[in-house]
C-alpha cells in the first residue's frame, strides 16, 4: 500500500509539471517558427549544395586549371607590357614600321598572285585577294607598294592619307563593278571560280544591287561616276580644274604649246573693269594660265599668301616671273588648306571664303593700277624701262627708290597744307618669303601615360576627402592639361577650390590652377603642367587654317591654347597690346614671333615698323629689313622723340581722313586705289595708300626712366586716337610695376598678354586679375584680347635664330631699307638761350658732370655744390638745357636729366667744342 501511495503521489506531482510544459510549448514553437523563417536561404543552400564526394579526378582537374590560368596570365602580362612600352615609341619609327609592313605584305601578295605560290600562304592569298578583287588581283601588290613608298618618302604629310584612302576605295569599287559587268555579271550560283574570273566579291557586291534595282544599262554609268569620283579625290582635282590640268599635262608631255600670257590694256586698268577669274599677285604681272599639279599640294598655302600680298608693279613683272610663273587654282588651294587643317585639328576655312577673298584681292589690285600709272611718271626715285625692270629682281646693285614724304601746296580749304606719306614707288617687285623657311612641328599628342596617372591621382583625392566629383575628361595642350571635373548634386564648387594644395601635393606639381567654371561648360577645370612638354613652332601657327584663310597683313601667330588649337591675333583689331613677364618667361620669343609673322605675311608697302630696343641685343637680327622707316632705336632719348614723331604722323593722317571724309585708314586707302580720292588739279601732291605703322617697344621701363612724362603723354595720345589712323603699338616690359605701366597706359591698351610673373601684384598690373604668378614660364602665358572676359591660357610659339635669319635674308634680298630722317629729330622749338659760355666753361663742365652723375637737375643743388649765386646757377642750367643735358623748366620741380652717366664724356666734349670721343 505504501508503495502504491508513493507511486500515485509521484504521478500527482508530475501532472502539474506536464500542464506547465504544455503551456510553454506554444511559445517555443512560435520562436522556432520565427527562427526558421529568418534562415530559409541558409537551409536551402545547405540542401542545394551538398558536399561533393571526394574523387581522384578532382585534384588533377584543379591542377590543370591552375597551370592553364598561370600560363595565360603570364603571356597576357607580357603582351600588355610590350603594348605599354610602344606608347613611347618615336612616331617616325611607327610610320616607318607601317610602311615596311605594307611593303612586306605587297611582296607576299605579289608572290601569290603573279606566280603560283604553293602552300598554305598561297591558298590563303588566292582565297582572300583573288576572291575579293577577281581579275584585278594583279594590281593589289602594286597598290600596296605605292602606298608604302609614299609613307616612306612623305612621313610629314599625314594630312592627305584620309583623302587617298577614300579616293582609292571609291576607285576600286567603281572599277571592280565595271569589270564584273563586262565579264557577264555572274552570280553566286555560277560558282566561286566564275566570280574570281570577273570582278571578285567586291565587284559582285558593287554591281549586283545596281543591276537588280536600276538595271544593267544604268548601273554602268553610275559605277563610272563612282570611279571618276575616286580618281578626282586621289589626285586632289576639283571638277572645274579638269580642263586646266589636262592642258597642263599636255604641255608637260610636249603635245601642246604653253598658252601666251594675257596682258591687260591700259584702258582696262584705268576703267577698272571687273573680270570673272580671280587674279593672283599684282595687276601688272604676267602669269601663265595653267597649274602644275606636281606643286599644287606643296605650294598651295604659301603661293596663295605671297601672291595675295605681293604688290608687284608693271615694271617688275618679268623679274617676278621666275618665282611665280603659274597662276594658282583656288579650289586646289582650298583642298590643301583642308589637309593642313586636318593635320592640326583646326576647322578649315570654307572654300567660298577663299573664292570671294581671291576675287576681292584681284579687284583691289586692278583698282590700284589706275593710280600707279601716274605715280610712276611723276614719282620720286629711279625710273626704269621695261628692260631695266626685267633685271631689277636679279641685280643686287639696282638702286632702290627713295621713301619720301609727299608735300602738297594747294588751297587750304581742299587739303591740309602738308601730309607725310610712307610709300614705295610703283616699280618695285617684292615677293613674300616662303613658309618653308619656318620649321614644321607636326601635330601634338592628345594623351600620354602621365595624363592617366594624374586622372588617377585626382580621383583618389576626391575619394579621400569624400567629395562627390569625378574626372570626366581632359584636353591636353603643349604645356598644361586641363582636366574637366563634374560635381555631383548639391556639391559646392568651393570644395574643389579648397583642395588646391592637396591636389598639388597629389600630382607633385606646385603650379596648379583651378578654373571655376570652364567658360561655356558646367564643369570645373584643373590645369596641371605636363611632365612632357611640347614645343610650338611659329610655322605651324602660320600654316593653320585660321591664319591661311585670313588675308590681313597684321595677323600674327601667338601659340597654341590648352585645347590644342592654334592662337593667332590681328594686331589691327587689338588695336594695341601690352606684353609683360619676368626674365625668362618668353617675352622676347613672343616679340620675335610677332615681327617674323609680319615679315612673312606683309610687304613693306603694307606694314612699316619702328623698333625700339633699349637693351641693344634683342632686335639686332632685324637690322636692315625694308620694313623699317628708321634704324633700330637703342637710345631711350631718341625713342621718346620717335614716339613724338608717331604722334605727328597720326595727326597728319587724320588731316587727310577729315579732308576726304573717311573715318578709317582702310576706307581712305581703298578710295585711293580705286581712284575715288585724288589730289586737286594743280596740286603737286600725289596720293598714295598709307601703310600700317607698327611700333614695337621691347623695354618700356627704360623709356619711362629717362623721360617718363614725354613717353607717357605720347603713348596715351597714340593709344587713344591712332586706331583709325592705322598706327598700332606693342609695348613690352619685364618690370610690370605701377610706375612703368601707369593707369593711363593700362586704360588705353585693351589687349594684354601676361607671361610668368614673380608676384601677384605684377599679375594684377598686367591682367587686372590673378593668374600670371602661377604660370610655369618658358612661353606659358595668359592672353586677354580686347573684349574678352577671361584670359586664354596658351603656350607661346617659338622661332629660332636660323629661321629668323632666313626670313630676314629673304627680305633684305628683295630691297634695301630707306629711312626717314625726321623720325628721331625733335621738331619743337626750344627756348632761346644765350649761347655764349664765356669764362664759365669750366664751371659749366663741373655743373654738367654734377647733374649727370647725380641724375638730379636742381638749381639750388648747383648753388650749394658749386658755391655760386642763384643767377649764375640759373644761367648754367639754361646753358645745359640748350645743349640737351636737362629738360625745360617745370616750375619748382627738378628738371629731367636727359643724359645718362655713360654719355657724359660725349657731352663734355660737345661743351668744349671738341669732336665726340
Amino acid at each position: 500500500m505504501a508503495s502504491r501511495t508513493s507511486g500515485s503521489g509521484k504521478a500527482a506531482k508530475k501532472a502539474p509539471a506536464k500542464k506547465a510544459a504544455a503551456k510553454k510549448a506554444p511559445a517555443k514553437q512560435a520562436t522556432a517558427k520565427k527562427a526558421a523563417a529568418k534562415k530559409p536561404a541558409a537551409k536551402a543552400k545547405a540542401k542545394a549544395a551538398p558536399k561533393p564526394a571526394p574523387s581522384p579526378t578532382g585534384g588533377i582537374y584543379r591542377l590543370v586549371r591552375a597551370c592553364w590560368l598561370g600560363v595565360a596570365h603570364t603571356v597576357g602580362a607580357l603582351f600588355r607590357g610590350i603594348g605599354r612600352s610602344t606608347k613611347g615609341l618615336d612616331p617616325a619609327h611607327r610610320k616607318d614600321g607601317l610602311a615596311l609592313l605594307l611593303l612586306g605584305i605587297a611582296l607576299v601578295v605579289a608572290a601569290g598572285t603573279w606566280s603560283n605560290l604553293d602552300g598554305t600562304v598561297g591558298d590563303l592569298i588566292k582565297m582572300l585577294i583573288t576572291g575579293a578583287f577577281g581579275r584585278l588581283d594583279l594590281l593589289v601588290p602594286v597598290l600596296l607598294g605605292v602606298i608604302a613608298v609614299r609613307l616612306i618618302r612623305h612621313p610629314e604629310k599625314p594630312e592627305a592619307n584620309g583623302r587617298i584612302v577614300v579616293g582609292l576605295s571609291a576607285l576600286l569599287i567603281g572599277g571592280l563593278g565595271l569589270v564584273h559587268i563586262a565579264c557577264g555579271a555572274p552570280g553566286r550560283s555560277a560558282g566561286e571560280s566564275a566570280i574570281q574570273d570577273s570582278g571578285g566579291l567586291i565587284g559582285w557586291a558593287a554591281s549586283r544591287p545596281l543591276i537588280e534595282t536600276v538595271g544593267q544599262v544604268l548601273a554602268v554609268p553610275l559605277l563610272v561616276l563612282v570611279a571618276v569620283f575616286g580618281l578626282l579625290v586621289v589626285t586632289a582635282t576639283p571638277v572645274n580644274a579638269i580642263p586646266r590640268r589636262l592642258r597642263a599635262l599636255a604641255v608637260r608631255l610636249g603635245l601642246a604649246d604653253a598658252p601666251a600670257p594675257a596682258r591687260e590694256s591700259e584702258d582696262d586698268e584705268t576703267d577698272g573693269e571687273q573680270h570673272a577669274r580671280p587674279r593672283r599677285g599684282s595687276a601688272h604681272n604676267m602669269r601663265k594660265d595653267y597649274l602644275d599639279p606636281a606643286h599644287a599640294e606643296k605650294e598651295a598655302l604659301d603661293s596663295r599668301r605671297s601672291s595675295r600680298k605681293g604688290r608687284a608693279r608693271r615694271g617688275g613683272a618679268a623679274a617676278d616671273a621666275g618665282h611665280h610663273d603659274e597662276s594658282r587654282d583656288v579650289a586646289a588651294d582650298a583642298a590643301a588648306s583642308l589637309d593642313g587643317a586636318l593635320l592640326h585639328g583646326v576647322q578649315p576655312s570654307p572654300l567660298v571664303a577663299d573664292l570671294s577673298s581671291g576675287v576681292s584681292s584681284g579687284e583691289r589690285r586692278r583698282a590700284a593700277a589706275a593710280g600707279d600709272g601716274e605715280a610712276r611718271d611723276a614719282g620720286p626715285g629711279r625710273k626704269e624701262t621695261g628692260a631695266d625692270s626685267k633685271d631689277a629682281g636679279r641685280r643686287e646693285d639696282t638702286p632702290v627708290p627713295d621713301l619720301t614724304k609727299q608735300s602738297a601746296h594747294q588751297e587750304p580749304d581742299s587739303l591740309p597744307p602738308r601730309a607725310e606719306q610712307l610709300q614705295l614707288s610703283g616699280d618695285i617687285t617684292y615677293s613674300l618669303p616662303s613658309l618653308d623657311l619656318l620649321e614644321r612641328g607636326g601635330p601634338g599628342r592628345t594623351r600620354s601615360a602621365a595624363n592617366d596617372r594624374v586622372v588617377e591621382s585626382l580621383t583618389n583625392v576626391f575619394g579621400e576627402f569624400k567629395v562627390d566629383a569625378a574626372v570626366t575628361g581632359f584636353t591636353r595642350g603643349p604645356t598644361v592639361t586641363r582636366y574637366v571635373i563634374e560635381l555631383g548634386p548639391a556639391v559646392k564648387v568651393e570644395k574643389i577650390t579648397a583642395l588646391t594644395k592637396n591636389i598639388a601635393y597629389a600630382v607633385a606639381s606646385p603650379d596648379v590652377r583651378i578654373i571655376s567654371p570652364i567658360p561655356g561648360k558646367s564643369a570645373v577645370g584643373i590645369e596641371i603642367p605636363n611632365s612632357d612638354r611640347e614645343m610650338v613652332n611659329l610655322g605651324d601657327v602660320l600654316r593653320s587654317a585660321e591664319a591661311a584663310g585670313e588675308e590681313h597683313p597684321m595677323l600674327v601667330g601667338l601659340g597654341k591654347d590648352v585645347e590644342g588649337g592654334y592662337v593667332s591675333a590681328n594686331l589691327a583689331r587689338m588695336p594695341h597690346i601690352l606684353i609683360a613677364g619676368a626674365t625668362g618667361s618668353g617675352k622676347s620669343s613672343c616679340i620675335n614671333c610677332l615681327i617674323t609673322s609680319v615679315l612673312a605675311r606683309a610687304t613693306p608697302e603694307d606694314v612699316r615698323m619702328v623698333l625700339v630696343d633699349p637693351k641693344r641685343v634683342e632686335l639686332t637680327a632685324y637690322e636692315g629689313i625694308p620694313h623699317l622707316i628708321t634704324p633700330i632705336i637703342t637710345n631711350p632719348k631718341k625713342a621718346a622723340e620717335a614716339l613724338q614723331w608717331v604722334v605727328r604722323e597720326m595727326d597728319l593722317r587724320y588731316d587727310d581722313l577729315a579732308a576726304y571724309g573717311y573715318r578709317h585708314i582702310d576706307d581712305f586707302n581703298a578710295a585711293v586705289r580705286s581712284g575715288k580720292a585724288t589730289a586737286p588739279e594743280g596740286s603737286e601732291r600725289e596720293l598714295a595708300p598709307y601703310p600700317y605703322l607698327l611700333v614695337i617697344v621691347d623695354e618700356l621701363a627704360d623709356l619711362m626712366m629717362v623721360a617718363p612724362r614725354d613717353v607717357e603723354d605720347a603713348i596715351v595720345r597714340i593709344t587713344q586716337l591712332a586706331r583709325a589712323a592705322g598706327i598700332h603699338l606693342v609695348l613690352a616690359t619685364q618690370r610690370p610695376s605701377v610706375d612703368v605701366v601707369t593707369g593711363l597706359i593700362k586704360a588705353n591698351v585693351p589687349s594684354r598678354l601676361g607671361f610668368s610673373t614673380s608676384s601677384l601684384a605684377d599679375s594684377r598690373v598686367i591682367l587686372d586679375q590673378a593668374g600670371a604668378e602661377k604660370l610655369i614660364g618658358k612661353g606659358d602665358g595668359l592672353f586677354l584680347p580686347m573684349g574678352a572676359n577671361k584670359p586664354v591660357r596658351m603656350q607661346g610659339a617659338f622661332v629660332d635664330e636660323e629661321e629668323i635669319h632666313g626670313v630676314v635674308a629673304h627680305c633684305k634680298a628683295q630691297m634695301s631699307p630707306v629711312f626717314r630722317e625726321d623720325v628721331v629729330v625733335g621738331q619743337s622749338k626750344k627756348k632761346e638761350i644765350d649761347e655764349e659760355i664765356g669764362d664759365d666753361l669750366d664751371l659749366l663742365c663741373q655743373a654738367a658732370e654734377l647733374v649727370v652723375s647725380t641724375q638730379f637737375g636742381s638749381t639750388s643743388m648747383l648753388q650749394r655744390k658749386l658755391r655760386v649765386g642763384f643767377a649764375k646757377a640759373g644761367r648754367l642750367m639754361d646753358l645745359m638745357e640748350s645743349r640737351g643735358v636737362v629738360g625745360p623748366s617745370e616750375g619748382s620741380k627738378a628738371r629731367d636729366v636727359l643724359i645718362k652717366p655713360d654719355e657724359l664724356d660725349g657731352v663734355l666734349a660737345v661743351i668744349r667744342g671738341e669732336s665726340h670721343p
